[in-house]
């Protein structure tokens, strides 16, 4: 029997280390110190009688030993933590969730998403960023998060991708300048019209450009933001028309501040994604990302043609 030599603490600072890239960081992660780290590891070393890592000028790395080890470092972690969630006693994990998202999802299902982490992991802190679906992809390839929930498309396909659903665009104006737009406009008419709607990079913008481009249309005429919230009080304030997902202008198509505009042309819906890394992921995390696609219920749908 190992007894108390080896704990489920080294265990976890050992693939923490190895993930983060460095003590610090993954001290950081743990909500720990760098000594506690050290620590950890050189006992888990005294214990297992053999270095498991390679503390030079450069990035930690294994050593041979510990390559052998850290695969079944991970399965003796999700073997304790399949022990808890057999037993019924998720509040036993007392953990922290690195969770990375769009400001889409922050500003519309966000809040749903995590009062269904409290409901089934009441001791699971969230670490929340908002930022970019750019900034998430490259932090969760970097080991720096542990969930994303975002837009497509990734850089990198060697995630776990769950889908979760699409966000569809509409073309809003605010009532007096709904008034003043009038049956069904075309695309050129809309031009002639300053046309609000988010970042440059995304796919949505990407298309829209093209778009304008294929017809003659004046592309000075996109105002982009990025961010996606500073956008309604601008079409609010009658600026302009909006090309946004139609989910964030609920609220103000509901009251009636905000009107569709009927339009022959919209781009893809916005694809969103919950993604996370399986070979070296807690069980919980693949559990967070099945809520995920809980919190956003939206139905799937087929993709524009």
């Amino acid at each position: 029997m190992i007894k108390s030599q080896i704990t489920f603490k080294q265990l976890e600072a050992f693939t923490f280390v190895v993930d983060t890239g460095t003590f610090r960081a993954a001290a950081t992660a743990l909500g720990t110190t760098q000594p506690n780290i050290s620590a950890r590891i050189a006992a888990l070393e005294t214990a297992l009688g053999a270095p498991l890592l390679i503390r030079d000028s450069g990035p930690v790395r294994l050593t041979e030993h510990g390559e052998k080890l850290l695969k079944k470092a991970r399965e003796v972690l999700w073997a304790g933590e399949a022990l808890i969630q057999e037993a019924g006693r998720q509040e036993l994990i007392d953990e922290t969730l690195r969770l990375g998202v769009t400001e889409l999802v922050a500003c519309t299902w966000l809040q749903d998403f995590l009062r269904l982490m409290r409901e089934t992991y009441p001791n699971i802190r969230i670490q929340l960023e908002v930022d970019l679906a750019t900034e998430i992809d490259a932090r969760l390839m970097q080991g720096q998060l542990d969930l994303a929930l975002q837009s497509g498309p990734f850089k990198s396909t060697t995630f776990a991708n769950e889908a979760l659903g699409y966000e569809n665009y509409c073309w809003v104006a605010n009532r007096m300048l709904a008034r003043q737009i009038d049956g069904k406009p075309t695309l050129a008419d809309l031009f002639e019209l300053t046309i609000l709607t988010h970042a440059k990079h995304t796919q949505a913008c990407a298309a829209l450009h093209l778009m304008a481009e294929k017809n003659g249309l004046r592309r000075e005429r996109i105002v982009h933001s990025s961010a996606l919230s500073a956008c309604v009080p601008m079409v609010l304030e009658g600026l302009g028309v909006a090309l946004l997902p139609e989910r964030l202008l609920k609220p103000e198509l509901a009251s009636g501040d905000l009107h569709k505009i009927e339009m022959d042309w919209l781009p893809d819906p916005l694809s969103f994604h919950a993604r996370y890394a399986p070979t070296r992921a807690a069980l919980y995390v693949e559990k967070a990302a099945q809520l995920a696609k809980v919190a956003m219920q939206t139905p799937l749908i087929k993709k524009n043609d």
